[in-house]
């Protein structure tokens, strides 16, 4: 390995390890939602994810998505639960962003990329929600509770699959979008820092 590389993927940890626990403070920043029951909340913790698939890969992504969860493992109320689901989410959110950016290249590839991914969160939240962290919750409160709190803002809601479909699922999309906004704003200038480039290189 020669010592350009090794000077290069010591910076890649390095960043990656900044990203993560950048975005480990972000996850305990989280504010609530309008029109969302109270337990929901919103976090651009996804951000600094995002920004390292793009600048230093799809894998240094997911790291920092693995960082920020471990590290909110050791405050988590859920058993670990909810930190599970906020990985795979935030990895595939990342992971399929990151892909598309490395093989498409340019502002169109993040673009696509960060869309598909955003839209493959939203899904699989759904999915995750339902087997895996309101099961944990209604540990804690009943799933009457639960419902009851998704109709105060909708009285259709009759089951929780209408409550992830109406709710969860688009309100998922959107953060994702969010990160997605402001990554655009924020990318050009952070790139060559943090993959150790002059501005004007590739």
């Amino acid at each position: 390995m020669s010592e350009k590389t090794q000077r290069f993927n010591v910076r890649k940890l390095t960043m990656t390890a900044m990203l993560g626990a950048v975005a480990s403070v972000l996850m305990f920043i989280s504010v609530n939602v309008p029109l969302m029951p109270s337990f929901i909340k919103l976090d651009l913790s996804e951000l600094p994810a995002l920004i390292a698939s793009f600048a230093l890969g799809p894998i240094s992504g997911v790291a920092v998505c693995l960082i920020k969860n471990l590290v909110n493992l050791f405050f988590s109320t859920t058993g670990g639960v909810g930190e599970l689901s906020n990985f795979l989410l935030g990895a595939v959110f990342v992971f399929v962003a990151g892909m598309f950016y490395k093989y498409m290249g340019e502002r169109k590839g993040a673009l696509v990329g960060s869309l598909c991914g955003a839209a493959a969160m939203a899904v699989i939240s759904v999915f995750t929600n339902y087997f895996v962290v309101y099961p944990v919750y209604t540990a804690f409160m009943p799933m009457d509770t639960i419902l009851s709190m998704y109709q105060a803002i909708n009285p259709n809601v009759e089951n929780l699959w209408q409550a992830l479909l109406w709710f969860n699922m688009p309100f998922t999309f959107i953060k994702g979008l969010l990160s997605v906004v402001i990554t655009f704003l924020v990318y050009k200038k952070l790139s060559p820092f943090l993959k150790g480039k002059k501005r004007g290189t590739k």
